[in-house]
């Protein structure tokens, strides 16, 4: 049987992530569903964000719906990220971050990119301290060529799975010779595997430049952890805003399912969050993890069927706007329609 541990995390992480919830009961009512908890109110209770009885689950689950973690932007001691952490822990070592039109005022036509992101170092192994009484403040950036391969293999393999062209490689090796200049060197070697497919790369600023000017000649972009984090949030404006962009952290056998967004505390608790980018990294999980394309689909034309029809949550309109219980509600009777 098919399990999944569900952690709503914090703010509209208790909203939208049983919003998706409720969707997947539609589409997969034989997936058994665990609960568990990690976040900064989780911290505040137990002392730590992501109890072990939470990693434990996630690990024998093999797939996990995460909703949103607060973090204080100062150091608090014995905090981490835990999303961070988990994703290091399952070692679900890339991220998909796809951005596509949907049927929105703010989205553009035609935008239709993915960004793989590797997913377990660089800047984000959190290896930082301070000297200087606290003046200086140091972060290690790691890069392996162990990661970078498989997140390499990863693009390419997708590309080649779903008819992408093209594949851009983003780094700033012109700079950091040794560690985005490692990461660059693996990637075009693991590009020589995939002739079918064109290779260019770019500088992460110039990538930057392209995706504000120009994101229709993006297809494929690979990225390590910080810039891929950077560049997708970018790239979701062109879908429609990050209350619309999924994600789905996958390593080998193992996934989680995460919008993009962050746990927007100032509207927590209202009825107003956006699921969408929720309920979407649903379908990423059932197309790429449970191998369930047939109803990935048809969750994707249900959300599309729902925004065409003029249904949109406040992020989107800010007169007329539907609730994230009716927004749900309309996507799941559509959703029923289709399956």
């Amino acid at each position: 049987m098919l399990q999944v541990c569900v952690i709503e995390a914090d703010g509209i992480g208790h909203e939208v992530v049983p919003a998706a919830v409720r969707v997947l009961r539609v589409v997969a009512p034989d997936v058994e569903i665990q609960t568990a908890e990690a976040g900064w109110d989780t911290f505040k209770r137990l002392g730590t964000p992501l109890p072990d009885e939470t990693l434990q689950m996630a690990k024998a689950c093999g797939a996990v719906i995460f909703g949103a973690a607060a973090s204080p932007s100062y150091p608090v001691d014995g905090y981490y990220v835990p999303i961070v952490r988990l994703r290091r822990e399952l070692a679900t070592y890339a991220s998909l971050r796809p951005t596509r039109y949907l049927p929105v005022p703010t989205a553009r036509e035609g935008v239709n990119l993915i960004v793989v992101r590797e997913n377990t170092e660089d800047l984000y192994v959190q290896h930082e301290h301070t000297e200087d009484d606290g003046q200086t403040g140091i972060s290690e950036k790691r890069i392996t060529a162990v990661a970078s391969e498989r997140v390499a293999r990863r693009a390419y393999e997708l590309a080649r799975r779903n008819g992408r062209e093209k594949v851009t490689i983003v780094h700033k090796a012109s700079v950091l010779v040794q560690s985005d200049g490692l990461f660059r060197r693996v990637a075009l070697e693991i590009a020589d595997h995939y002739p079918e497919i064109k290779t260019e790369e770019m500088l992460v600023d110039t990538a930057a430049y392209w995706l504000v000017k120009d994101p229709l000649r993006f297809d494929v972009i690979l990225a390590p952890n910080m810039y891929g984090d950077i560049l997708s949030d970018m790239a979701a404006a062109w879908g429609g805003g990050l209350g619309l962009a999924p994600s789905l952290n996958i390593g080998d056998g193992v996934a989680i399912a995460e919008p993009v967004h962050g746990c927007a505390p100032d509207i927590a608790g209202l009825g107003i969050a956006n699921p969408t980018a929720m309920i979407l990294s649903i379908a990423m999980l059932l197309r790429h993890h449970w191998l369930r394309p047939e109803v990935a689909f048809a969750i994707e034309t249900a959300v599309r069927d729902v925004l065409y029809s003029g249904a949109y949550t406040r992020d989107i309109a800010s007169v007329n706007a539907v609730s994230t219980e009716e927004f749900t509600n309309r996507v799941c009777d559509r959703v029923r329609e289709l399956v």
